[in-house]
């Protein structure tokens, strides 16, 4: 058509020029008479953006070429033009000939461009996805491929949410603003999302239909049972699906199971059906396996090693793990051992009936020794830093697994992204070496914060500096400061905390990791001061209080009650308390817990003031594993307490001034183990640790009797003394493929202990409940959460002597970018507070469900929210459960 087009064309040319060409030139052109030209000019007409001369290369034909007219040389010039799909309209004429000579003009018309896209039928968030993939760029041409292309993307989009039947329309029209530009209208009409009503498999007798539709994980049927799962149809998870199907058979010795159709059809507008039609085939056994070209370790080793018997059901999965996959697999036990260049081909040696008997073909290779070790990403944190992590080193055989727990010792460290750590192994099979280089990503780790908070009558502002990758050597270099000196992994923390009058807190610690900068050998040191002034806030001496001065505890349970007779005798919140625990302290007349009531009426102040320094030590040992740790830790802590009796039990203001200076002087060891993947979002792996914090037995030194009533508080409890054992356990198990879904269990213990039954340590008691966020440390004990309770609502006012508590969490990532780490879970708590053994019932535990929400911001650190309920009431109150919110900054539960 194109051909016969352009003949008349010039048909119609040469009746127009025909006077003003001579005799000896006049011509007509004819179909049945071609003649031969030289082109003498070409000029291109209808252009305004593109160049020219580009365009007359592109057409293929030149000044001085011969051509025949008509001719293919004129044909194949249009094609060309047409085939960049840049004008929607292409024509070649003749403008002038003379003898043999043709002078040729090129019209073109310029595809419109592209000015504006406007979407009907869809929200902001799927034009956003649709302007992402379709790109549809404003001053681009627009041209019919491209249009059709963004139709098939958007019903495409759709299609993989489940609507099937979307139509698309997208309209062109001319922008009045602009010349030759146009504004496409995207029409969608996404119609109702297609459910699948119903699975029905044609042909199983030898496998249960529903494990069948549990391994189609994407395609689910429209049935209560499934209400947590997807069951839109999406195509393309569908023929995954179907391959799971053929998998699960193989599973189960099926080995030749195949799937011989499927069919789609409607039920209704929004609901589909699927038939799929099954061969299942016959029933495999493993039979004799072989090992043909091992000569490092024997058959009967690697048959052991591989775990599968003559006679077990073939299962093409679970040979496939034992082989390659798991970390204890076949394959791994050579790539350990520098075998880098080792490969194993499984080969089914013969089919006898249900038998199937395996050859497995080696090829050992040489040993691969590590030449280089390279370190690459590290822009702030000094290489030694990471190179002493690093469990790889040159000259030492090959070996996976000291990559992977290179891996992890770097990803500990939290100065780089652990999503982004990649370890690059770069063979030389020619002489036997590999390079390995280590990718990494620095991320900010230092935290800054500035927080205030208004509770119980007062505001309280924090502001805290952590810097987790200092230098101390750099100090003295003036060019380190960009604003501190950095690069060597150590930790300075800086915080303070105030509400004026009322409250001041002040702590500085420091870590080195690799102290001496041989072994990971850690020494810490803390120091850390608080005040809190108890009369210059009335909240805290109100009947409102929990922690008033007559223990008024919450309205309507008639206060904590005095201690005459028992721990917390009279009408107490704990229903009369436990009589006789403490043996009764006589001298403790109720009445003398009233006199600091509502309006507080003592002429002095009530000051607890406590400081606290503290060493630690701590190593990494290399029996039974190099995960396991200890720590050893010697702190001296002073209590300077003034008019506190009716804080604390044990004082009286028989003393004098109701306190007095009582020190804490202890030596902590931990011992325990730590092998999680990665700090912040723990996929695999536990920790596990028990320590024991004592301090000398001072009651066994002198011949003092501690069960003298005349004794003073002071003279009781100058030096205090206890033994505290904890035990503590943290299992992550990844539960899906992608290790993105992680259940988290954990437990807790703990146990105060004394020396003397007259002389029991009124501090580092627990106190269960709540957040676990302590705020400030008003007692000197340790804060333990419980999500679903009020603060400290399970144990005493003064605290308990043992706790257990036990934690399940499911954990599922909404982000894991270096900027931030989010993500939500889901929790079954439950625990319990104690004073001795006497009372301790492991199965008597308060539980609680709830979900939450996890926030780590580099400059921030961990922040969360949790909602709780719990399900029991304490001591027949139900107040201090049920729904209730917590916070959490800087921890985790």
């Amino acid at each position: 058509m194109r051909k016969l087009k352009f003949f008349l064309i010039l048909l119609l040319f040469s009746v127009g020029v025909q006077a003003q060409v001579t005799e000896s030139t006049n011509f007509s052109i004819y179909y049945s008479s071609p003649k031969n030209y030289t082109i003498a000019g070409i000029n291109v007409l209808g252009i305004r953006y593109l160049d020219t001369d580009v365009l007359i290369q592109i057409s293929g034909l030149a000044v001085g070429d011969e051509i025949i007219v008509p001719g293919d040389q004129i044909t194949t010039a249009i094609k060309k033009l047409w085939g960049h799909q840049m004008f929607s309209d292409v024509k070649i004429e003749a403008s002038k000939i003379e003898g043999d000579k043709i002078w040729l003009d090129i019209y073109l018309q310029e595809r419109p461009k592209l000015a504006d896209v406007n979407f009907y039928g869809v929200s902001k968030g799927e034009k956003d996805d649709i302007t992402e993939k379709v790109l549809l760029l404003k001053g681009s041409q627009v041209t019919d491929n491209q249009l059709n292309n963004a139709e098939r993307i958007i019903k495409n989009i759709f299609l993989e949410k489940g609507f099937l039947n979307t139509d698309v329309n997208i309209v062109q029209r001319d922008d009045t603003a602009s010349v030759n530009s146009v504004i496409l209208d995207i029409y969608v009409d996404k119609k109702e999302k297609v459910k699948i009503d119903q699975i029905v498999f044609h042909g199983v007798t030898e496998v249960k239909e529903k494990m069948l539709r549990r391994a189609m994980k994407k395609t689910n049927e429209k049935r209560l049972k499934n209400f947590f799962l997807t069951k839109k149809f999406n195509e393309e998870k569908y023929e995954e699906d179907k391959q799971n199907v053929v998998n699960k058979y193989n599973e189960k010795g099926y080995r030749d199971a195949t799937i011989v159709k499927d069919s789609i059809s409607t039920v209704d507008e929004d609901l589909i059906r699927l038939d799929i039609w099954l061969d299942e085939g016959d029933k495999y056994y493993f039979g004799d396996i072989q090992w043909v070209g091992n000569t490092i370790y024997p058959g009967e080793y690697l048959d052991a090693y591989l775990g599968v018997k003559q006679g077990d059901v073939f299962d093409q999965k679970l040979l496939n793990k034992r082989l390659t996959e798991d970390e204890d697999a076949v394959s791994n036990l050579y790539l350990d051992n520098g075998y880098l260049f080792f490969d194993l081909n499984p080969v089914e040696a013969r089919v006898e009936n249900d038998t199937i008997d395996f050859e497995m073909r080696i090829r050992e290779g040489n040993q691969a020794t590590i030449n280089k070790v390279l370190i690459e990403g590290n822009t702030k944190t000094h290489e030694h830093v990471a190179r002493r992590e690093l469990r790889t080193l040159p000259g030492d055989l090959f070996s996976k697994s000291r990559i992977i727990r290179s891996v992890r010792e770097l990803s500990q460290l939290g100065h780089f992204d652990p999503e982004a750590i990649n370890p690059n192994v770069i063979p030389h099979p020619e002489n036997g070496t590999v390079d390995i280089k280590y990718e990494l990503q620095e991320k900010a780790n230092d935290q800054i914060e500035l927080s205030g908070g208004w509770g119980a009558n007062m505001f309280v502002g924090t502001v805290g500096l952590r810097f987790s990758n200092f230098s101390v050597r750099n100090i003295p270099n003036k060019e380190a400061w960009r604003p501190l000196p950095t690069g060597d992994g150590q930790t300075l923390s800086l915080r303070a905390q105030t509400s004026g009058k009322f409250y001041q807190s002040y702590s500085l610690s420091f870590v080195e990791p690799w102290f001496g900068g041989k072994k990971p050998n850690s020494f810490s040191f803390s120091f850390s001061h608080s005040r809190v002034n108890y009369s210059e806030n009335n909240y805290y001496g109100s009947n409102y209080s929990p922690y008033g001065s007559a223990y008024g505890g919450y309205p309507g349970y008639g206060g904590y009650g005095g201690y005459g007779g028992g721990y917390y005798g009279g009408s107490s919140y704990y229903g009369g308390g436990y009589p006789g625990y403490y043996g009764g302290y006589p001298t403790y007349d109720p009445g003398d817990y009233y006199q600091y009531n509502d309006d507080n009426t003592s002429e002095d102040d009530q000051v607890q003031v406590t400081t606290r320094l503290a060493l630690g030590y701590g190593y990494r040992l290399r029996w039974p594993d190099d995960f396991f740790t200890v720590y050893h830790e010697l702190s001296l802590e002073h209590y300077k307490l003034q008019n506190m009796s009716g804080y604390y039990y044990f004082l009286s203001d028989d003393d004098g001034s109701g306190g007095g200076g009582f020190n804490n002087l202890s030596f902590k060891t931990a011992f325990g183990r730590n092998s999680v993947d990665n700090p912040l979002y723990s996929r695999s792996g536990s920790e596990f640790s028990v320590s024991l914090q004592f301090t000398p037995p001072f009651s066994l030194f002198n011949d003092v009797d501690y069960g003298d009533p005349d004794l003073s508080s002071e003279e009781k409890y100058k030096w205090i003394e206890y033994h505290k054992w904890n035990m503590k356990g943290a299992w992550f198990t990844p539960l899906t493929q992608d290790r993105n879904l992680v259940l988290h269990t954990k437990f807790e213990y703990g146990f105060l202990g004394y020396y003397d039954k007259d002389r029991r340590s009124p501090f580092e008691r627990f106190r269960v409940g709540g957040s676990g966020m302590s705020g400030y440390n008003l007692y000197g004990s340790d804060i333990i959460s419980l999500r679903g309770y009020k603060d400290y609502s399970l144990s005493r006012q003064t605290g308990s002597n043992m706790y257990n508590k036990l934690t399940m969490e499911l954990r599922y990532p909404v982000t894991l970018k270096p900027s931030a780490t989010i993500y939500v879970l889901g929790f079954l708590e439950a625990g319990n507070a104690w004073d001795d053994f006497e009372r301790y019932n492991p199965f008597e535990l308060k539980r609680s469900a709830g979900a939450g929400v996890r926030i780590f911001l580099p400059m921030f650190g961990l922040m969360g929210i949790d909602w709780g309920y719990g399900f029991d009431a304490v001591n027949g109150d139900t107040s201090v459960g049920k729904s209730q919110f917590h916070f959490v900054i800087g921890q985790q539960f």
